[in-house]
């Protein structure tokens, strides 16, 4: 039994006709009348019976008209499910972020543009760095990830470029400092400085305190944690100040302050990381998302083109 011998049945069923049904589904009548024919004979029921009229079902054939339509149903159903996946507009998307970088501004207001289009599609985001972010992406756990660029990216990694931000210093209220005055990167020589392990990092790490360095400061770094939640606790907690990226701008503990540097600076690119060769169309989707936001005033064939 074969998926024409369900519909055929189906057609004839509700149009009490092999002509109209026929006519339907765009096949010719004795093509139509030979597959009921098969179908009957494979049941080993008749289905229909023969009027002057048309044709009528049978007590076997409305039982099958029953079942066949649930059949069909179910089939529609996973054939319309099936086709969601394929454009992206249901299924799953796994993501990783820096955590910073989801409080405000593009990620955030990407996730949203996202949802708005494709509210089918689960995301499951699980912050991490950026080391770790990478790791997961090219063993496949994750489909894409929000990342800092700093060194050398594996070959295999593609990578979407969409802000840069800058650092600023974070220090405890408890210090009495001035509100909104920027400072200059010597100003925290000697003062206590929490920061994270190199081994967090080691590429953003070395290009911080070589920028510290230049500018004239010594870092007095006296404890080590590896998140900038951490870190910005410790901060809130008094035991010393730090140097974090600008995107905390956007979730500003109250125990603690940011001001900005005069003479210090360590760009912040932020970058949207996956492998081409991943089949997930939702990735698709969001990376076509991302690009509308990058490029607001193109057309699709323009962003295409790139």
């Amino acid at each position: 039994m074969e998926l024409r011998h369900l519909r055929y049945f189906a057609a004839v069923a509700e149009n009490q006709s092999f002509r109209l049904a026929a006519e339907r589904i765009n096949v010719t009548q004795p093509a139509i009348t030979r597959q009921i024919h098969d179908l009957e004979q494979m049941l080993g029921a008749r289905l229909f019976d023969r009027t002057p009229q048309g044709v009528k079902l049978t007590v076997a054939g409305e039982l099958f008209l029953r079942e066949v339509r649930k059949s069909l149903s179910i089939l529609e159903s996973a054939t319309r499910a099936v086709k969601l996946v394929a454009s992206g507009l249901e299924g799953t998307l796994r993501l990783g972020a820096v955590e910073n970088a989801s409080w405000d501004g593009l990620v955030p207001d990407a996730f949203n543009n996202f949802q708005r289009e494709a509210p089918g599609v689960s995301i499951h985001l699980a912050p991490m760095n950026t080391p770790e972010q990478i790791a997961e992406i090219l063993n496949g756990t994750l489909d894409g990830g929000f990342i800092y660029t700093y060194g050398e990216l594996p070959r295999a990694l593609r990578v979407l470029p969409l802000a840069i931000s800058d650092v600023v210093a974070a220090v405890p209220r408890s210090w009495g400092l001035p509100e909104d005055q920027p400072i200059s990167a010597r100003d925290l020589n000697g003062r206590p400085v929490v920061c994270f392990p190199r081994q967090t990092y080691p590429a953003y790490y070395d290009m911080l305190v070589s920028a510290c360095s230049e500018a004239g400061l010594t870092l007095n770094v006296v404890q080590e944690v590896r998140t900038e939640a951490a870190i910005l606790s410790l901060v809130s907690a008094g035991i010393g100040a730090a140097i974090v990226n600008a995107a905390n701008l956007g979730r500003p503990p109250a125990r603690a302050q940011f001001l900005g540097f005069t003479d210090l600076s360590v760009q912040m690119p932020l970058a949207f990381a996956y492998l081409e060769s991943n089949p997930n169309a939702a990735l698709q989707r969001l990376l076509r998302v991302l690009d509308a936001m990058l490029h607001p005033g193109a057309s699709d064939a323009e962003r295409d083109g790139r």
